[in-house]
C-alpha cells in the first residue's frame, strides 16, 4: 500500500490502548542515513488556558503504529498519562531529542 503525507495528514491517529483520538499528523521524522521512516508527530493536549494552540507535541514512533486504514490510523501507545512520558516533545526540541 501507498500513500502520500498529505493522504495521511487526514486521518485521525487513535490509540488502541485506551480508545484516544491523538488528532492528525503534523509532521513525519526521517532517518536520512537509512531513508526510513522514524515515526510520526501528532498535536500533543491543550491546555486550559491556551485552547488553540499545543504545548507539547507526541512522537510516534513507526514501531508502534499497528495498522493504517481507509479512515484512522491505529496506534499502541501505553503508559501516556505519566508526565516523564518519553514521547513527548517539547516546541524547542532538536533532532538530537527525537529519538
Amino acid at each position: 500500500m501507498e500513500s502520500s503525507f498529505l493522504e495521511l495528514r487526514c486521518k485521525e491517529v487513535v490509540n488502541v490502548v485506551d480508545g484516544r483520538k491523538l488528532g492528525h499528523i503534523v509532521d513525519m521524522v526521517f532517518d536520512l542515513n537509512t531513508a526510513r521512516v522514524c515515526g510520526i508527530v501528532v498535536p500533543g493536549e491543550k491546555t486550559f488556558w491556551n485552547v488553540f494552540k499545543s504545548t507539547s507535541q507526541l512522537f510516534i514512533p513507526f514501531e508502534c503504529i499497528c495498522k493504517i486504514g481507509e479512515d484512522a490510523i491505529l496506534v499502541e501507545l501505553r503508559g501516556t498519562n505519566t508526565p516523564q512520558n518519553p514521547y513527548i516533545l517539547s516546541h524547542n526540541t532538536n533532532n538530537s531529542e527525537k529519538k
